[in-house]
């Protein structure tokens, strides 16, 4: 891992966004690569998908709709372990997701004027699981119980064929699948499928989506942004992102293993160390060395830890290092100091935070029970995390009896003429009209 030091440096935010790592990735390249893609299956719907299938999956003549008997009966070869693993998250997020959902409020403005604020789920959702370097069943599960806890009457959910499950999505997904309750599952990956939950394909029975949510590489993020006006989409979400701040108090064991964790996902994921104790970041070094070689993914480890997207950041203090995590914002941030809740009093923009030794990010991938999908690449600031939320719409139901519309009446004119848009005063003062002229008779 190369060394940014920052010691010493009076550094602005803006020094800072151009000072942290960052994968090198260009999202328009991406775009233009998917978005024949895209308008093939827009356009040529099933034959697209299949052509896909065969370019990239390298599957053939498979069926595109997994038969939900097929998506139960997969449970019959889960480890029971795993199962139980799978279950005992499906428990903790559903707790946690129904968190998530806000109460109806009521605002009155007195006698006969009042707004109701409603939260309204989305009527059909499209989840997409990855298949590619892993499957990731626990994503198929952090997806598809928020939606449930909102309340979506629909979901469907697609995943690449598999050469070696006879065209099936890998059958962990599948797992995941029958124990949250989709029985809608199609054997369609990449941009092939975002566009289908765009579009629809009437010939296998996908009806198109309202929203589409769920984890990718960087051609499943680009895909959305295509797509995205058509659909929502959850985010654009790029590839795994893990910010350390630790001072000389924290285990090096430790963040060693939680960088190296998070490195594993893929050759361009992050892991970025931010400390101010010289010291530590040696031994973190060390550690790196002697782990990294053991784990079962260390070439890919290897490559991820020196690409230019991950870092040790060596600065004065606490409070710089805050500072670097937030212009960083990270999808995840570990805190592992002395006084931890002072250092998180300090930061605002992080996707989710682990406080503690013993609290890993690889707990929050699985059975914390907070949710997984977060902002990547700096969005953190204006972005959350996928939650129940991310599938409801705030509504605003607005009912105001007679005395009450009279009693604004004039003011709106005012504003109305204001505006230069007369008739719509006059849509307040037509109510009225009729008692009017027979006060005037």
């Amino acid at each position: 891992m190369r060394t940014i030091d920052l010691r010493g440096q009076q550094l602005s935010r803006t020094d800072l966004l151009r000072l942290v790592p960052r994968a090198a990735l260009d999202m328009g390249t991406a775009v233009d690569r998917v978005r024949p893609l895209v308008e093939a299956v827009r356009d040529r719907g099933e034959d697209a998908l299949r052509e896909q299938a065969r370019d990239f999956d390298g599957v053939e003549g498979h069926a595109l709709r997994v038969p939900a008997e097929r998506i139960a009966a997969s449970l019959e070869t889960c480890p029971p372990e795993i199962r139980a693993a799978l279950e005992l998250l499906i428990e903790k997020l559903r707790r946690a997701s129904a968190a998530q959902v806000p109460a109806e409020q009521l605002t009155r403005f007195g006698d006969g004027a009042v707004i109701r604020q409603r939260w309204q789920p989305i009527g059909r959702v499209g989840l997409y699981a990855p298949g590619g370097k892993a499957a990731y069943p626990s994503s198929v599960i952090m997806n598809a119980v928020a939606a449930q806890a909102a309340g979506v009457p629909e979901l469907a959910l697609a995943s690449p064929a598999q050469v070696d499950n006879d065209g099936l999505p890998h059958e962990v997904v599948l797992w995941a699948a029958a124990l949250a309750g989709v029985d809608e599952v199609y054997a369609i990956g990449g941009a092939g499928a975002i566009a289908a939950f765009a579009h629809g394909v009437e010939s296998i029975g996908l009806a198109p989506v309202d929203k589409i949510s769920g984890p990718g590489n960087v051609f499943v993020a680009a895909a959305k942004r295509v797509v995205n006006g058509v659909v929502g989409i959850d985010s654009e979400a790029g590839t795994t992102e893990i910010l350390v701040i630790a001072d000389e108090s924290a285990d090096p064991r430790f963040v060693a293993a939680d960088l190296i964790s998070q490195a594993e996902h893929d050759e361009a994921a992050a892991s970025v160390l931010v400390t101010d104790s010289a010291e530590l970041a040696e031994r973190v070094r060390s550690e790196i060395e002697r782990r990294a070689a053991r784990t079962r993914h260390a070439e890919r480890v290897a490559t991820a830890l020196a690409g230019p997207q991950s870092a040790v950041i060596l600065v004065d203090d606490l409070a710089t290092a805050a500072r670097v995590s937030d212009a960083y914002g990270p999808e995840h941030l570990e805190i592992q100091t002395r006084d931890d809740e002072a250092v998180l009093a300090r930061i605002s923009d992080a996707g989710a935070i682990f406080v503690g030794g013993y609290t890993p990010v690889s707990l929050g991938d699985y059975l914390a029970g907070s949710n997984h999908v977060l902002p990547t690449g700096g969005t953190t600031r204006f972005a959350s995390g996928l939650g129940a939320h991310t599938f409801l719409r705030p509504q605003q139901v607005i009912g105001y009896d007679r005395a009450a519309l009279a009693e604004v009446e004039q003011p709106l004119l005012a504003l109305a003429d204001a505006e230069g848009l007369p008739a719509h005063g006059e849509a307040v003062s037509a109510r009225f009209e009729a008692e009017r002229a027979g006060e005037g008779a």
